[in-house]
């Protein structure tokens, strides 16, 4: 069990050898801030694709010798993404992080079928969360990718997630099925493909659903309404029923639920960090220290 992100980022401090993350188009502030003060505490190493004249503009705003970290010197966007996509593929890298440049741009490189680093049929988003109500760090799928998911989508977000969770040395993790209620109802599809998928399975996993998020979160909840689950009230991963969903769930928690987060985008070679410029620092710090970890060979 991880107990909160201060455990994460002791787990990857702990490494042996420091994980190197690739910014694509890195000549952006915001993110070459977050990335500098992850490589000045230790945790990572960084790789700057970019422009390289603005890229040391920046840095030296930011009092960080460029001389200490690798620039590689490109001017196209898609030739930056397509470059980092060569390095994760030769293993030269660890995961790769959006800079100034469309998500559209970067994703295109990453999917495309001769050159790209698309590994599983289903990419999905992991957005890890901390929260002062919640006895563990857990997560949420899909709150920024997968629209509307379909039951396959679903299972392959859950199969990311599960190699994301393995890797942080939480084997089985527990998986709740997110619904507005926890019995089956053909009106509500959402019910349905939960309990279907619930009875296929996804290996290394235990599944509950349809549960709803209170019996997923609140162990008081379950006792309450007599609701008997491994997953009851000690849920690792929320499977939302779309993206808006998720979206809204992982925004409450975090705008006014005082919970902390840090996401990372699954399904490819090596995690890829699509952080929104509004994201605030520790969220692009956090998603900067969870991308390396799962990303680490």
């Amino acid at each position: 069990m991880i107990k909160n992100f201060e455990q994460l980022k002791q787990m990857l401090l702990e490494k042996p050898v420091k994980r190197k993350v690739a910014v694509v188009a890195a000549q952006d502030e915001h993110t070459l801030e977050a990335i500098t003060l992850a490589a000045k505490d230790g945790l990572i190493e960084p790789v700057l694709i970019g422009r390289e004249d603005k890229i040391r503009e920046i840095l030296a705003g930011l009092n960080y010798d460029a001389d200490s970290v690798s620039i590689i010197d490109m001017e196209d966007a898609a030739a930056c993404a397509q470059k980092a996509c060569d390095m994760a593929k030769s293993g030269e890298i660890d995961c790769i992080m959006k800079g100034k440049l469309e998500t559209g741009t970067l994703m295109k490189v990453l999917v495309n079928k001769e050159k790209g680093i698309r590994k599983n049929d289903v990419m999905s988003i992991l957005a890890f969360m901390e929260s002062p109500y919640y006895h563990k760090v857990f997560a949420i799928t899909d709150p920024g990718l997968l629209v509307y998911p379909t039951k396959e989508q679903k299972k392959g977000a859950i199969q990311n997630a599960a190699e994301a969770f393995k890797s942080l040395g939480v084997e089985n993790p527990k998986i709740a099925v997110i619904a507005a209620v926890e019995k089956v109802n053909p009106k509500m599809k959402e019910t349905v493909e939960a309990d279907e998928i619930r009875q296929e399975g996804v290996e290394g996993c235990t599944i509950e659903g349809p549960i709803s998020f209170d019996l997923a979160m609140d162990p008081s909840a379950a006792e309450i309404k007599g609701y008997e689950s491994p997953v009851a009230g000690d849920a690792d991963l929320l499977v939302m029923p779309d993206i808006s969903s998720g979206n809204v769930a992982a925004k409450t928690i975090t705008c006014i639920g005082g919970g902390r987060t840090g996401g990372t985008v699954l399904g490819a070679l090596v995690p890829v960090l699509l952080v929104s410029r509004s994201a605030t620092a520790d969220d692009k710090y956090m998603s900067i220290v969870i991308s390396a970890l799962v990303g680490g060979k």
